[in-house]
C-alpha cells in the first residue's frame, strides 16, 4: 500500500465554496426524500437532472446501447461509451456506476464514464444493472458477472479488461473481482474504486460523519437507501465476503476517497485489508473532497486531476497486459472490438 509517497493536492477555493454549498442545500434537500418508490422515482430524477449538468460527457464521446444476452441466457444492458481519444487496441473498461443500488444509471453517469474512456485511451462498457427496490440481491452482482462473461466472451481476453466502479459501483466491481479470484478465474488487468462501498451496514461511516459532516451524502439515508437492496442476512454476507487473506492472486488495485466523506474510513480499512494480504493497492485521500468528486467535472477542478490519475493507472495496466499478450494475440486482428 503506497500512502506515504504521494503528494496530495491543496483544496481549491472554487472547490471549498462549491462543496459548502453542497453541505448547505443537497444534503438537507435529499435527506428529507422518504425512502419509498415514490421517494426512490424523485430520487433518480434528481440525480439524472443535477449529474447531467454537473458531470456532462466529454464533446464528442459516443454511446452506443447495448441490450443483448450472454452465452447462458442472461441479460446484458448497458452501453458502450468512447471518449473521441479512444486508440484502436487491445482494452477496455468494465465500468459500474454508483447509485446505493437503487438510484443512478449508466445515463447519470455517462460523464464519468466518458471522461474515463477519453483519458485512458479505453473504451468503457458501463453495465445498467437492475435496480432495488423493483430488484433486490443478489440482482446487481448477477448483472456484473453477466456483463464480465458477456465481454470474455466477444473476445476480450480477461487480462485486458479493467474493471472500475463509483461507490456501490466500486463495491459490484470488488464482489466480482473476488468471486473470480475464489474460482480461480482469470483475473482483470486492474481495479479501480473511486469511493468504494465496503459495509453495507454503513457502521463506521455514521461515526465518522458525526466526527466531520459529510457534505454530500447523510448516512442515516444512505443505510435505508442499502436497505431496500439487502436484508439483513445478505447485509452480513456481502460484508463477510470482504476479505483478502484467503486469496492467491488479486489484480493491481487504486482506491481514491475524498478526506470529508463518510466513506473516508471504510476506504482507508480495505486498503488495509488489502496490504496486510499482500496484495498491490495504492490508496489516495484528496484533502476537502466529497464523495466521488470525480463526477463534478464542471464544477471542481480537482476531480479532473483526480481522472488524470485514474486514467494513467488504467493505461499503465493495460499497457502491460497488451505487452504480456502480444503473441498471442498476433494473427488476431480485429477479434476484439467492441
Amino acid at each position: 500500500m503506497r500512502l506515504q509517497n504521494w503528494s496530495a493536492p491543496g483544496t481549491s477555493l472554487r472547490t471549498r465554496v462549491v462543496i459548502e454549498a453542497l453541505s448547505a442545500v443537497w444534503r438537507p434537500l435529499s435527506s428529507r426524500l422518504p425512502v419509498d418508490p415514490g421517494g426512490i422515482a424523485i430520487g433518480r430524477a434528481m440525480f439524472e437532472f443535477a449529474l447531467g449538468r454537473v458531470s456532462p460527457p466529454v464533446p464528442g464521446a459516443t454511446f452506443a446501447p447495448v441490450d443483448d444476452r450472454d452465452l447462458d441466457g442472461r441479460c446484458v444492458r448497458g452501453e458502450w461509451v468512447r471518449g473521441p481519444r479512444v486508440r484502436q487496441q487491445p482494452g477496455v473498461v468494465l465500468f459500474f456506476h454508483g447509485s446505493g443500488y437503487a438510484i443512478c444509471s449508466t445515463r447519470t453517469h455517462r460523464g464519468l464514464a466518458s471522461h474515463i474512456s477519453d483519458r485512458s485511451g479505453a473504451p468503457v462498457f458501463s453495465v445498467d444493472y437492475r435496480l432495488a427496490p423493483e430488484a433486490r440481491h443478489p440482482a446487481a452482482l448477477e448483472d456484473a458477472r453477466a456483463g464480465w462473461d458477456w465481454l470474455i466472451a466477444r473476445g476480450h481476453a480477461p487480462e485486458t479488461v479493467v474493471l472500475a466502479g463509483d461507490s456501490a459501483g466500486g463495491h459490484l466491481a470488488l464482489l466480482l473481482t473476488l468471486d473470480l479470484a475464489r474460482e480461480g478465474a482469470s483475473l482483470p488487468a486492474a481495479l479501480v474504486g473511486l469511493s468504494p462501498l465496503i459495509d453495507m451496514d454503513l457502521t463506521a461511516a455514521a461515526v465518522r460523519d458525526r466526527v466531520e459532516r459529510d457534505p454530500f451524502a447523510h448516512p442515516a439515508l444512505a443505510r435505508r437507501v442499502l436497505d431496500l437492496y439487502a436484508d439483513e442476512a445478505e447485509r452480513r454476507d456481502l460484508n463477510e465476503r470482504l476479505v483478502f487473506e484467503d486469496l492467491d492472486a488479486f489484480p493491481p488495485t487504486l482506491i481514491h476517497n475524498g478526506s470529508r466523506e463518510m466513506l473516508s474510513a471504510d476506504c482507508t480499512e480495505l486498503a488495509r485489508r488489502m496490504a496486510a494480504a499482500g496484495l498491490p493497492v495504492q490508496h489516495r485521500v484528496w484533502p476537502g473532497q466529497m464523495h466521488v468528486f470525480h463526477a463534478l467535472t464542471a464544477l471542481l477542478p480537482e476531480s479532473h486531476t483526480a481522472l488524470d490519475e485514474v486514467a494513467g493507472f488504467i493505461d499503465h495496466h493495460l499497457a502491460v497486459a497488451r505487452a504480456r499478450t502480444a503473441p498471442v494475440q498476433a494473427g488476431e486482428h480485429g477479434v476484439r472490438t467492441a
